[in-house]
């Protein structure tokens, strides 16, 4: 009998992983500077945001859209962010974000907070969580980065709160290679603005 995948390691995944990852090494800084502030005025727009008392967010790293201007002013509007501590067995933990000075590197090329952790169920009192990816299909089924965490932690979150993966414009709407284990968004923001996906009507801008 053959050896089964791990999760995230298919290999119609890793290629299409790594072709998305060489684009995104490309990227002059400049550009993901640009992309992180354009998607913050697009999220902090929607009504969403506005209603929201608690955001589950994260740092971003390694050429994903700059989350830095976003979680500032989360913070500011007086929301409780919660980010993400990345755990041993790759699951994630949370604590709530106090400003830049209370990140700490950790392993992974990651920054976390600092503050105490809250327990892997915390992202359940997010009323919206925005998380990291590489691309996501029309009908909302995000590519991570194979490891697992954050189809782990959208499998605590309720029915219904408001999942949005954060991406370059080029990089939605794309067929997303699939497994049982992976768990789909309600919507993506990007540079261009915010679409949400239907699994049936697939995405539509709003």
């Amino acid at each position: 009998m053959a050896a089964s995948q791990s999760p995230g390691k298919s290999p119609a995944k890793v290629a299409f992983r790594d072709r998305l990852l060489t684009a995104r090494n490309r990227r002059p800084l400049v550009d993901i500077g640009v992309a992180g502030r354009s998607i913050a005025e697009h999220l902090l727009a929607t009504s969403d945001l506005r209603r929201a008392a608690s955001v589950a967010a994260y740092v971003s790293l390694n050429g994903e859209p700059g989350t830095g201007p976003l979680l500032d002013a989360l913070r500011a509007a007086g929301k409780r962010v919660l980010l993400p501590v990345l755990m041993a067995d790759d699951d994630l933990d949370w604590a709530v974000y106090g400003g830049s000075r209370s990140l700490a590197p950790a392993r992974r090329g990651l920054l976390q907070p600092t503050g105490e952790p809250l327990g892997r169920a915390a992202i359940a009192t997010a009323d919206v969580v925005l998380v990291p990816g590489l691309a996501v299909s029309p009908t909302g089924m995000r590519l991570g980065r194979g490891g697992g965490s954050y189809d782990r932690a959208l499998g605590r979150v309720p029915v219904g709160t408001f999942t949005c993966v954060l991406l370059y414009d080029e990089e939605v709407g794309l067929e997303v290679p699939t497994e049982p284990h992976d768990r789909p968004v309600l919507a993506a923001a990007t540079p261009s603005g915010v679409v949400r996906f239907s699994p049936r009507r697939g995405p539509a801008r709003g």
